[in-house]
């Protein structure tokens, strides 16, 4: 029986209007990101930051339920030498591993992210894509992280794009929806400023660059046109949206980095983890050791710190 969608947006915006993207121009303002000096305390701030901003990812077919405690623990208590530190913003698992995160985290304020809609090529209908959506949020997913249709993006065929990820977010309930435009499949910096004001009209909480599948995935050039498309909704609009660089970020001073972008492009409200993440899996271990080094002058080995 056909499945009524209700509430969707309809007005596909006309992205023949998208400026171009000057490449030179972003490249130069990344350099600039990447050449800010940092005080040793609000280095330690922005580290802090960081962890809190973290979605510690697991996904993997050999994904076990053993492994999604375990990763849960890790979210609840980073490092048992450093008490007081904040807990990550959210685990990231498959839907099947959703209700073992749930009943792992109960009693804690930490979400649960779930990829969904035939991860991570997004080659499946729809139908399976919104049942795979609402198996994951009908488990306790408070987010949930889809990707576009890539095929259908590179073929032009926006509305269809468009109109898929609107039914996603209507699938979503209450879960706050992660728009993936697996960017590095995209091509050119153009095609993701479009990617990313398509995934924004269409109803998207987050952008999102990366399944961390393929290479390249995050870059700083990526994110800064993806956060200059947010940026340029909100002066249209009013209405804030959050951002998620996802894979190859794995070194703290890279997210420094990636924290110093946030800030010029987008402002001290999108400072926060309701309003931008990190898909990462390593990132939180090289943050951990970099606060020890703060903390106690030497750098702590990486045997010190759990792999998970």
């Amino acid at each position: 029986m056909a499945q009524t969608v209700v509430n969707m947006p309809t007005r596909l915006p006309d992205l023949s209007n998208v400026p171009a993207v000057d490449e030179v121009g972003v490249n130069e303002r990344v350099a600039r990101f990447q050449s800010r000096s940092i005080k040793k305390s609000s280095k330690v701030e922005a580290l802090k930051l960081i962890l809190s901003m973290i979605d510690l990812t697991t996904l993997e077919g050999q994904d076990t339920p053993g492994k999604v405690r375990q990763l849960c623990q890790k979210a609840i208590h980073l490092h048992a030498a450093m008490p007081g530190l904040p807990h990550v913003a959210a685990i990231c698992v498959y839907p099947t591993m959703v209700s073992v995160a749930k009943e792992a985290l109960a009693g804690h304020d930490i979400n649960i992210a779930s990829v969904a809609t035939a991860f991570p090529s997004g080659m499946s209908t729809l139908s399976v894509k919104l049942d795979d959506t609402r198996m994951a949020v009908d488990a306790g997913a408070t987010e949930i992280d889809m990707v576009i249709s890539r095929g259908a993006f590179l073929a032009g065929d926006y509305r269809y794009v468009f109109d898929e990820i609107a039914a996603v977010k209507d699938a979503c309930g209450d879960a706050r929806l992660k728009v993936i435009l697996e960017t590095g499949e995209l091509g050119t910096l153009d095609r993701i400023r479009k990617a990313s004001m398509l995934a924004i009209h269409a109803g998207a909480d987050f952008i999102k660059t990366s399944t961390g599948k393929i290479v390249p995935a995050a870059t700083m050039q990526v994110t800064l046109v993806m956060l200059q498309a947010i940026r340029d909704f909100y002066y249209e609009t009013g209405k804030m949206i959050g951002m998620k660089p996802a894979g190859g970020i794995s070194t703290a001073k890279l997210a420094v980095h990636y924290l110093v972008m946030l800030r010029e492009t987008l402002g001290n409200a999108w400072m926060t983890p309701e309003w931008f993440r990190f898909g990462a899996s390593s990132l939180a271990n090289d943050v951990l050791m970099q606060l020890m080094k703060q903390s106690t002058g030497v750098y702590q080995s990486a045997d010190y710190f759990s792999k998970d």
